[in-house]
Parts: structure tokens; C-alpha cells; sequence
């Protein structure tokens, strides 16, 4: 089946976020970086005007800038309003307010809406989905993962989910995916055979603590590397 603009919920997520999420120091973002699944993020936007060197990977890629707004559009509000009947679930520290959210939300994406048209032309937003990758063997140092695999437990098997793992290892020297939770903030049912299959097949493999908590105990990253 095509993919299609309606089976999206665009939500990206700031540069600060990925700072933390990631827990991105300075040797970090001088890496060569690969966002995958980054979606309207503002993270590509914010990194290459600070002049660092990151490419992001998504099928949204493949509409317009004018098709992704209207999408973010037509859907904003629905993301509000669930995340408002499940507030439960989250931590209101580091963002007080569903209305915070919102701001932080719609913030990032406008910066992402702007920056796109000039980095897809500079091929920094290539239109490509897990877990199959156009790049060469070790392109990149680092590559991320936000909010795709794991969170999406229910959608996508365990062998996706470990074919996914390996490409993204293929593609860059180390792998770093959060969060560890699937929808409804529960410790995906992927977590544990993930670490456990990895580390057999002799990858460098550990669960980290990492300076961010929206969603209840999504604290923890996984870092996954070739010895």
C-alpha cells in the first residue's frame, strides 16, 4: 500500500528536546548525524544553522512543504485535545501545560516549515523509511531515532524492529533510539528481546538514563553500536 499524507499525525519535537532525549553534548552535534523518523522536528533546522552536519530521513519527505502544513493543521488540534484527555500519562515539569505544549509544538514545526523547501534541495531531508536506508556503509557517526521505533510497538513487529536496529547500525557508527515506551506509556514488549538478540549477534548494546521525562518513565534511551 502507497503511503499516504492521511495516515499521518505530524508533532515535531525542538532541538532542545532532542538535546536532551538524546543527552547531546558538543562532541555530539560536531558529528556527522542521522535523524531517522524526524518528521517535522526543528532539530535539522536548528543544528545546520549552528553549522553542524545532519541529514533527516522520513517518508513525510516526500510532500511539499505546503502539503506537511496543511496536515499539521488539520490535525494539531486532535493531538491536543488526546493528549488533554490523557494528561495522566505525562510529566508537567519541563513543559507545564497542554497550552505549553502546544507553543513548544507548533513552534518547532513553523521552524521545520521554513527550513524545509532549502534543505530538501540541499538534500538534507531525504524521503526514506526504515528499515531500508540510501546511504553508504558508516556515512554518518551518530544516527537517532525519536518517537518511532519502540513507540510504536503494536504497529510493527519485533523482526522490524531488529532489522531497523541493524540498518541503523550499518549506516552509522553508533545508534541512539528514544523512547523505550509504547503508546500508552507502557515499557515497550520489545525492549528486553531487543537487548537480548542484539547482544548475542555481538552488538555493543545498553540502556541509558537520559536528562528528559515528558512521558512517565520515558527516561531511558537505547544505545546500540559495533564493537
Amino acid at each position: 500500500m502507497a503511503f499516504t499524507l492521511e495516515q499521518v499525525v505530524p508533532w515535531g519535537r525542538s532541538f532542545e528536546e532532542y538535546r536532551a532525549m538524546f543527552d547531546l553534548g558538543e562532541v555530539e552535534l560536531a558529528q556527522r548525524i542521522l535523524g531517522c523518523g524526524d518528521g517535522p522536528a526543528s532539530f535539522n533546522a536548528t543544528l545546520t544553522r549552528q553549522g553542524g552536519a545532519v541529514v533527516s530521513v522520513d517518508p513525510l519527505y516526500g510532500f511539499s512543504a505546503g502539503e506537511i502544513g496543511q496536515r499539521i493543521d488539520e490535525t494539531f488540534e486532535t493531538v491536543l485535545q488526546q493528549t488533554r484527555e490523557n494528561a495522566g500519562e505525562f510529566v508537567w515539569e519541563q513543559i507545564r501545560s497542554v497550552a505549553e505544549l502546544g507553543e513548544i509544538r507548533r513552534a518547532a514545526m513553523q521552524e521545520f516549515l521554513a527550513d524545509y523547501p532549502a534543505g530538501k534541495a540541499q538534500g538534507r531531508y531525504r524521503e526514506a523509511a526504515l528499515p531500508v536506508l540510501p546511504f553508504e556503509e558508516a556515512a554518518f557517526d551518530l544516527a537517532v531515532c525519536s518517537h518511532f521505533l519502540f513507540l510504536y510497538s503494536a504497529h510493527f513487529s519485533l523482526e522490524f524492529h531488529l532489522a531497523s536496529l541493524r540498518e541503523l547500525c550499518r549506516v552509522a557508527r553508533e545508534v541512539r533510539v528514544f523512547p523505550l515506551l509504547e503508546l500508552g506509556a507502557r515499557p515497550s514488549r520489545y525492549r528486553e528481546p531487543v537487548v537480548a538478540q542484539l547482544s548475542a549477534e555481538g552488538y555493543d548494546v545498553q540502556i541509558r538514563r537520559v536528562p528528559y521525562e515528558f512521558q512517565k518513565q520515558g527516561n531511558e534511551m537505547l544505545v546500540v553500536s559495533v564493537p
